[in-house]
């Protein structure tokens, strides 16, 4: 786990299985949003969020089944790349025992609330991501 990383603990559901006894791919998506939006909130506790954003990209690797387990899996979030419009999220989703299911990372776009446009990142917002930098997601590139 890197310093600049938070740990997000997320309870799965029981209706979050398919049919094959595991945790749907879609969920993985979901269990992502999650984390995203309490790191969020907790990098910025106290403080306004004066700027917006929409998901450009993402990737999920699935690296081991998820099965459910009533005990929570964690989430490990961090920022993985700031540019001058957008950066992204990293993430390592592991099981309840500390086994690595899933690697993530999504792409965020920074725009402008009135117009929807594509929007410089502030300053405040800068600051803020750089407190939570590390390093690239070991994804497996097919490129």
């Amino acid at each position: 786990m890197s310093e600049n990383s938070s740990m997000i603990e997320i309870h799965l559901r029981w209706g979050d299985m398919d049919p094959l006894n595991h945790i749907n791919n879609v969920q993985f998506a979901r269990i992502l949003e999650e984390a995203r939006v309490r790191a969020m909130h907790e990098w910025f506790s106290g403080r306004t969020r004066p700027f917006a954003f929409l998901i450009a990209r993402q990737e999920i690797e699935y690296v081991t089944p998820l099965l459910y387990t009533p005990e929570p899996v964690t989430v490990e979030i961090w920022i993985s790349r700031i540019g001058g419009k957008s950066f992204d999220y990293g993430y390592r989703l592991r099981t309840a025992s500390g086994e690595l299911s899933a690697l993530g990372e999504t792409t965020c776009t920074t725009v402008d609330r009135e117009t929807g446009r594509p929007a410089a990142i502030t300053d405040e917002l800068d600051a803020v991501l750089r407190a939570h930098l590390g390093g690239e997601v070991e994804l497996r590139r097919r490129r």
